[in-house]
């Protein structure tokens, strides 16, 4: 009978090494990605927006000081006034940007780009945030301001005094205005008068492009029983909706109910 031999097979050291070598690499890779990913998203969630209120609050600061008012100065509840012809009649039945706005009158003594001019107040939010003119990112919104759509009204003025925020970072100053009812009091202060608008409708989800929401008379174009049919004096919010996303816009409405002059 023949004696089978043994045969031992050697691993190879080296490769064992390498092979080691190449999963410690690439853990490090998959942690270090996760670190970045974590700091991109720390910075995007909270740092922005601990900048951009910083800077939002010093801007309403140097408002109230260039207007005489003492920091922090809230004011007195309006007294509603009757709004006569400005009165909306019945309607049927989220750059935060929707598309250009018609021609208005009042936009002829606009301020200047990116320049802030107003300061907007919601207590159902407790939203305290400067109006600066404009709606481009970087010269308004990514500061945590308000953007006022060019080529619509001025606070109070007849037609739409149209308005833009951020819902999630840079100072995410329209993040509730899902919570606004019908009833709640927004007022928008300038050097000269206290304009108390109060909100009257709300179009939960429609178009980036949906010009007519942001219209002298607001109405949506995508869903036109949703808006008014009369010329006055409103007030238009939009911002990007679902939270974290920007493909639709989250519209809220308001007509102006009082005037307080400075």
């Amino acid at each position: 009978m023949r004696e089978r031999i043994p045969v031992v097979v050697q691993r190879d050291a080296r490769g064992r090494r390498l092979a080691a070598r190449g999963l410690w690499t690439g853990a490090e890779l998959v942690v270090t990605l996760g670190v970045v990913l974590l700091l991109l998203v720390a910075h995007q969630l909270w740092w922005t927006n601990r900048q951009a209120r910083a800077e939002a609050a010093d801007t309403v600061h140097a408002l109230q000081r260039d207007w005489g008012e003492p920091e922090g100065a809230v004011d007195p509840p309006v007294a509603e006034e009757s709004q006569g012809s400005q009165e909306p009649g019945d309607g049927d039945g989220d750059s935060p940007a929707v598309g250009a706005a018609d021609d208005d009158p009042a936009a002829a003594s606009a301020p200047r780009r990116s320049q802030a001019y107003a300061v907007i107040r919601i207590p159902r939010i407790g939203l305290t945030a400067p109006v600066a003119q404009g709606i481009s990112k970087r010269g308004v919104l990514d500061k945590g301001y308000v953007g006022h759509y060019p080529r619509t009204a001025q606070p109070g003025g007849s037609g739409n005094f149209a308005l833009a925020g951020h819902r999630n970072t840079h100072g995410e100053p329209f993040r509730y205005i899902n919570r606004l009812r019908s009833g709640d009091r927004i007022t928008v202060e300038t050097r000269d008068a206290v304009y108390t608008y109060t909100v009257d409708k709300t179009l939960a989800r429609t178009q980036p492009g949906d010009g007519g929401v942001v219209a002298a008379v607001p109405r949506s174009n995508i869903k036109p029983y949703v808006g008014y049919r009369a010329a006055g004096s409103y007030l238009t919010l939009t911002t990007c909706t679902p939270e974290f996303t920007s493909r639709y816009r989250l519209v809220v409405w308001g007509k102006l109910t009082g005037v307080r002059e400075r």
